[in-house]
């Protein structure tokens, strides 16, 4: 970062990258999905790539994240490897969890990246351990809970936030406010503003546009920088906007229900995160469109390479559960 905290337009260009990445990914997961090809289903990060990418742009290596079932975006921006994270959807003995995890369980703990969570709210917790444990070890890591908003309205949410301050854990709780809980609009679920949840505990917060890349990495350096001076936490609430649904195949599980109109979502898309940043490098000079060109080529094959590694690997052995669950008891 430059004087000022603020990133020079060139500086952006590897984390326009990593945000592209997030998205082939997630394209190439939604035509896998559509296609039959997956055992489960998949819950896609198209639209919030910037949040991702602007928190884990302000991480150390050692410091610690958590997720959520829409796991994906901060797996890859945290450093995950996209092969082992694919195969890992496909339930290929090559993911990252041995594909015994899916979609919603990826972790890699040599990266910081305490998992994925199929339970809402299940990273609040989680996160404020390990940002425990770093204080314990006074070695200046920080530990970031990601959260949707419908994550909020989970009771494990206050109890950390309140242990947190009590204790001057160094963790962010960063709330990925994409409007919904499933299929229910925010308003419809959630009174007041998450954000005066936080504040009642007297923590820093701060409200930023979450698909504006700057803005997200200009709160979340701030909230490092408290947290690793021994400060305590801070909460950010990033406005973002999920573009798919809340999960793939979601039509089908509605049978022609609505909770959303067409009008909304292209409205979003118009504030796309990676379409906005390339604008900006555009604008500055960092990048022609010859550069871009090359970038998402240089993404295509990496996307296309991690996939074929996933269609190529052997499926989970199913016999590992008896060493990953119960500690190589028999049958």
């Amino acid at each position: 970062m430059t004087q000022g905290n603020q990133p020079k337009t060139a500086e952006l260009i590897p984390l326009y990258e990593r945000m592209l990445l997030i998205r082939r990914v997630e394209e190439q997961l939604k035509a896998d999905a559509a296609a039959g090809n997956l055992p489960g289903g998949v819950h896609l990060y198209i639209g919030q790539e910037a949040v991702a990418v602007g928190v884990c742009s302000q991480l150390r290596a050692t410091d610690m994240i958590t997720s959520t079932h829409r796991g994906h975006g901060h797996f890859l921006a945290k450093g995950g490897d996209p092969s082992a994270m694919i195969a890992e959807v496909w339930g290929k003995r090559t993911g990252i969890c041995k594909g015994m995890g899916g979609s919603m369980h990826v972790a890699d703990f040599s990266k910081g990246i305490l998992g994925a969570n199929g339970i809402v709210g299940a990273g609040f917790a989680i996160a404020t351990g390990a940002a425990f444990s770093a204080k314990l070890n006074n070695e200046g890591n920080v530990a970031v809970a990601f959260f949707g908003d419908g994550a909020s309205n989970q009771g494990v949410f206050m109890e950390t936030l309140n242990i947190s301050t009590l204790w001057q854990l160094p963790v962010i709780f960063l709330c990925e406010y994409n409007g919904f809980s499933e299929f229910s609009p925010a308003a419809t679920v959630t009174s007041g503003e998450i954000v005066d949840r936080a504040r009642a505990f007297k923590i820093p917060c701060e409200v930023v546009d979450g698909n504006d890349l700057v803005a997200v990495m200009s709160a979340t350096r701030a909230a490092v920088e408290r947290a690793r001076r021994g400060e305590g936490p801070s909460f950010i609430e990033a406005k973002t906007y999920r573009i798919q649904g809340h999960f793939e195949a979601e039509d089908l599980f509605l049978a022609g229900a609505k909770y959303r109109d067409a009008a909304e979502v292209e409205a979003w898309r118009q504030r796309d995160p990676i379409k906005r940043l390339q604008a900006l490098l555009l604008a500055d000079g960092a990048v022609n469109q010859d550069a871009l060109a090359a970038i998402d080529a240089k993404v295509g094959k990496i996307v296309a390479a991690a996939t074929l590694f996933a269609q190529t690997s052997e499926p989970a052995d199913t016999e590992a559960a008896f060493d990953l669950m119960f500690d190589g008891q028999p049958a």
